[in-house]
C-alpha cells in the first residue's frame, strides 16, 4: 500500500450492536467518500445499507494471509468495522503485528465489557480484562490465581459462560459471582448476575461477554502443608517438602520466565507451587508413573492452580519438539539417567537455567561436572528438615 506523510492505510470503525449504529459526522463523512470496506459477516450486516452503492467488501473471516494480500492489492485507503474498541482483543493490534508499518486511524466505540460495565454501574478501576475467544485458558486462569477482585472475561462460542462457571467451579474459585451480558447494545440485550453453579447449567447467547465479582477472598498460602497434598499410594514421604519446595522455587527465579518443565513431577507439588507464586507462566509436569495422572490433577484442583499441563509418559520417549521449549527446568526425578538427561535439555535451549535437589553425592558429581564442562555456573544451597536426609540444591546457569 502506496504511503505519503497525510496517506491513512487503514480507518478503523468501532461498532456497537444497535441495529442502527450511532455515528458521528466525522465517520459518516469518511464512509460516504470510501470505497473499499471490509469487516466480519456480521458487520457488513449492521452497516451495509449506509455503504456508497459500488462499494469493495473485504470479509474478514480468520484466514489472515489470504485477506493481507486481498488489502495489498489495493493502494486506496480501507475502512475497517470492527466490534468495539478496535485495539482491545480487536482487529487494530491483529493489523499491527501483520503490517507494522500501516498507518492507522481508529474512531473507537465502548468494548463490550466497559458496555457490561456501564450498564450494570461497576466501577471497573481495578478490573483486569482478559480474553478466551479463540485462545486457551491461560489468561483467566493467571487472573484467578492472582485473585483479581474483578475480572472481565471476553468469551467464544465454546469457552461460554457455563464453561467458564464449570472451570472456576472444578478449581474451587466458588468465591465469585458472574454477570453475563449478552447481545449488548442489541435487540436481544440482556444481562443477569447469576451464582456459578446456576450458569453452569445454562445456556447464553453466542454474543456475551461477563465481570466475576469476588465475593468474598480466597486464601492463598505462602507455602502448602506437605499434609494437604494427595500423595501417591503408601508412600506419604515422596513429596519434596514444604522448606525445600519453597528455596527450589527461590532458585528457579521464574519472575522473568515463561515456560518451566518440572520433570519427574510426582505429586505435582513443586509445579503447583510454582504457578501459585508465579501464575504467568506455563507449566509442563511431566511424570511417567500413570497414577499420578489422578493424583497431580487433583491436586492441582485442590488447591486452586488451574493451567498445569500434565504429561504422564517416559520423559526420554517423548517427542519433547512436540511441547513449548523452556527457559528453566526442575529435574526431580530422573531415573539414573541425569546425565542423558541434562544433555537433552541442553540440545533444546542451550541457555536453559536448570535446578535439581540431590540426596546421593553421585547425583550432585554428574550435576556439577556435566553443567560446569557446559559451560554453566553451579550455585549450591544445602538444607536438611527435621530427620530426612540433608537435600542440595543445585542451580545451574549459563555463563
Amino acid at each position: 500500500m502506496k504511503q505519503t506523510d497525510t496517506h491513512i492505510d487503514f480507518y478503523l470503525i468501532g461498532i456497537s450492536n444497535h441495529p442502527f449504529p450511532k455515528w458521528n459526522d466525522d465517520v459518516l463523512e469518511l464512509i460516504h467518500e470510501s470505497t473499499v470496506f471490509s469487516g466480519g459477516k456480521r458487520h457488513y450486516e449492521l452497516v451495509k445499507s449506509y455503504l456508497p452503492k459500488n462499494h469493495i467488501w473485504i470479509e474478514i473471516s480468520g484466514k489472515m494471509g489470504e485477506l493481507i494480500k486481498q488489502y495489498n492489492t489495493f493502494d486506496t485507503s480501507i475502512v475497517v468495522f470492527a466490534s468495539g474498541d478496535p485495539f482491545f482483543y480487536g482487529f487494530g493490534n491483529t493489523l499491527q503485528r501483520l503490517l507494522p508499518d500501516a498507518e492507522l486511524k481508529a474512531f473507537p466505540y465502548f468494548n463490550s465489557i466497559q458496555l457490561l460495565c456501564h450498564k450494570t454501574q461497576t466501577n471497573y478501576n481495578t478490573l483486569k480484562a482478559v480474553s478466551v475467544h479463540g485462545r486457551d485458558w491461560s489468561a483467566l486462569d493467571e487472573a484467578l490465581i492472582s485473585r483479581d477482585e474483578l475480572i472481565g472475561v471476553l468469551t467464544d462460542n465454546k469457552k461460554t459462560p457455563s464453561e467458564v462457571a464449570k472451570r472456576m467451579l472444578q478449581y474451587g474459585f466458588d468465591n465469585y459471582s458472574i454477570t453475563i451480558g449478552e447481545a449488548l447494545d442489541g435487540n436481544e440485550e440482556h444481562i443477569e448476575q447469576l451464582d456459578l453453579a446456576i450458569c453452569n447449567q445454562k445456556t447464553h447467547h453466542n454474543l456475551n461477554c461477563v465481570l466475576l465479582k469476588q465475593i468474598t477472598p480466597k486464601d492463598k498460602p505462602f507455602g502448602i502443608s506437605d499434609a494437604a497434598f494427595i500423595p501417591l499410594a503408601n508412600r506419604a514421604n515422596m513429596i519434596t517438602k514444604m522448606p525445600i519446595r519453597l528455596s527450589t522455587v527461590n532458585a528457579l527465579q521464574l519472575q522473568s520466565k515463561a515456560v518451566f518443565w518440572d520433570i519427574g513431577s510426582c505429586t505435582g507439588s513443586v509445579a503447583i507451587e510454582a504457578k501459585q507464586h508465579f501464575p504467568h507462566l506455563k507449566i509442563i509436569a511431566f511424570e511417567k508413573r500413570t497414577e499420578c495422572t489422578d493424583i497431580i490433577q487433583q491436586n492441582t484442583e485442590r488447591f486452586s492452580t488451574p493451567g498445569i499441563e500434565i504429561i504422564i509418559d517416559d520423559f526420554f520417549n517423548l517427542n519433547l519438539k512436540e511441547h513449548p521449549l523452556p527457559d528453566v527446568v526442575f529435574i526431580g526425578g530422573h531415573g539414573g539417567r541425569l546425565k542423558e538427561l541434562i544433555h537433552i535439555i541442553h540440545q533444546l535451549n542451550p541457555s536453559v537455567r536448570m535446578v535439581t535437589n540431590a540426596v546421593k553425592e553421585s547425583s550432585t558429581n554428574i550435576f556439577i561436572e556435566e553443567l560446569t564442562k557446559l559451560n554453566y555456573t553451579i550455585s549450591t544451597i544445602a538444607i536438611q528438615v527435621d530427620e530426612h536426609n540433608k537435600i542440595s540444591i543445585h542451580s545451574a546457569e549459563k555463563i
